[in-house]
């Protein structure tokens, strides 16, 4: 069965960074981009960052680009989130998804979901 597994998330104060990590597996035919998203309570699900798996081009928000980090490696089958500088609007669960098709866009068309992990910035 594919999988995604998120870890790393925690209670981290303002100012602070953490690391997340999403483990795949299952994935026997690959996947076609992998991606982080986030959902606070009473809020939509927003897209963080991501890579297509063609061309190893990562993607970010426009609102985070510059503080969060997306990376990989290939021989873990991980990929990571480095998020500095967090700020309380940052307390949400991370997810990580795969598109297993070409959606033909980098924030629609994930198919496969990870648990999610709760990030939470306070002081």
């Amino acid at each position: 069965q594919v999988q995604l597994v998120e870890s790393g998330g925690g209670l981290v104060q303002p100012g602070g960074s953490l690391r997340l990590s999403c483990a795949a597996s299952g994935f026997t035919r690959g996947y076609y981009a992998i991606a982080w998203f986030r959902q606070a309570p009473g809020k939509g699900r927003e897209g963080v960052a991501g890579q297509r798996t063609s061309d190893g081009t990562t993607f970010y928000a426009n609102s985070l680009k510059g503080r969060f980090t997306m990376s990989r490696d290939n021989a873990k089958n991980t990929v990571y989130l480095q998020m500095n500088s967090l700020q309380p609007e940052d307390t949400a669960v991370y997810y990580c998804a795969t598109q297993t098709y070409a959606s033909g866009s980098n924030w629609y068309g994930y198919d496969v979901w990870g648990q999610g992990t709760q990030v939470t910035v306070s002081s």
